[in-house]
């Protein structure tokens, strides 16, 4: 089993930053890669970006390209997400997930991954 917990969701003004975290807790030997998913209400849960812990490839939904970054520290078994010049439509509840399993690995769908966190809101004002 891994445990997930999101943190440092908030408030964050269009244009600003914000950095979320994902810590990891228990078999956390077994994980192959994390990601970021977020749904918006009324909305399905949507791909953001992922990390694979080995050779920390990184994928990223073309909307967030070049405004999120997605980094590791693994040593301490947590993820970020640094959000910069987030847009009103960024808001959401965001989630992060493990893949605990080397098969095909196909970050955008949430069937890929294995254990989930809560989430952590965010919501950006214009």
């Amino acid at each position: 089993q891994v445990q997930l917990v999101e943190s440092w969701g908030g408030l964050v003004q269009a244009g600003g930053s914000l950095r979320l975290s994902c810590a990891a807790s228990g078999r956390t030997f077994s994980i192959y890669a994390m990601v970021w998913f977020r749904q918006a209400p009324g909305q399905e849960r949507e791909f953001v970006t992922a990390i694979k812990w080995s050779g920390r490839n990184t994928d990223y939904t073309e909307s967030v390209k070049g405004r999120f970054t997605i980094s590791g520290d693994f040593a301490k078994n947590t993820v970020y997400l640094q959000m910069n010049s987030p847009k009103p439509e960024d808001t959401a509840v965001y989630y992060c997930a493990a893949d605990t399993n080397v098969r095909n690995y196909e970050p955008q769908l949430p069937t890929t991954w294995d254990y989930w966190g809560k989430g952590t809101l965010v919501t950006v004002s214009s």
